[in-house]
């Protein structure tokens, strides 16, 4: 198996049929095999139904389907670790990233780099639409220095953008190191990676905004809390 794309789902049997087909259009179109692998976490709605009503069509859709939810740290972590695929990529379920970024990933695996990863902050990358000021410079900015100032990752500009890609080694060897189940789930990936020597590149890609999306202030603080949580691990040396 080359690729394994993991989408983390929670609540989202509304959009998550649109995502799967554009998702499994582009890869049936590839010279490699794949599979898609969705994890559903705890959904309250029907999204596991959805997913394995679309299994019919979609015929390397596999779902992992988790009855409590974990957070979205857990299930990405929990389908990285069952994938079969020499890469493998984690994407959301919207789509706000599409799966022809993956190219921009391609030559710098072949350049010896472990992990790619998406970005939203760096130059090239593109926002349709740009996010609202507030949002960009207090949350996005001010989030930004805080995870610098606390677990450090100083050279990576945006650790937030759910659109990552592993060789088959670094999942085996990183995921399982670690604790974070929740929000900050993804500086924890990178600060193991780079803790083992993994080489990370960060580059740019096309992000569609979606103006209706909501970020709530607890989220900001249980991320907060979640760094300070890594901070501590780090310290105490739990990472190895």
């Amino acid at each position: 198996m080359y690729l394994s794309v993991i989408i983390p789902a929670y609540n989202e049997e509304k959009r998550l049929p649109k995502t799967l087909k554009e998702i499994d259009k582009y890869l049936k179109k590839q010279n490699y095999d794949y599979e898609i692998i969705v994890v559903n976490d705890g959904s309250k709605d029907l999204t596991a139904e959805t997913v394995r009503g679309m299994s019919s069509v979609i015929r390397n859709l596999k779902l992992i389907d988790n009855k409590i939810n974990q957070g979205k740290g857990a299930v990405v972590r929990q389908g990285m670790l069952e994938a079969q695929g020499d890469y493998r990529l984690f994407t959301d379920a919207d789509n706000s990233t599409a799966i022809d970024q993956i190219e921009k990933m391609w030559p710098w695996f072949k350049k010896n780099y472990d992990i790619v990863i998406g970005s939203r902050d760096i130059k090239g990358a593109v926002l349709d639409p740009p996010q609202p000021w507030f949002r960009h410079i207090v949350l996005g900015e001010g989030f930004k220095l805080y995870r610098k100032i606390i677990v450090g990752l100083w050279r990576i500009e945006d650790t937030q953008c759910g659109f990552k890609c592993f060789k088959k080694e670094v999942v085996e060897k990183v995921f399982p190191k670690c604790k974070i189940n929740r929000f900050a789930f993804d500086p924890e990936i990178l600060i193991i990676a780079r803790k083992m020597g993994y080489k990370i590149k960060e580059i740019p890609v096309y992000w569609r905004n979606d103006p209706e999306s909501k970020v709530k202030p607890k989220w900001i603080v249980n991320m907060a809390i979640d760094l300070l949580k890594i901070r501590w691990n780090l310290i105490k040396g739990i990472y190895g």
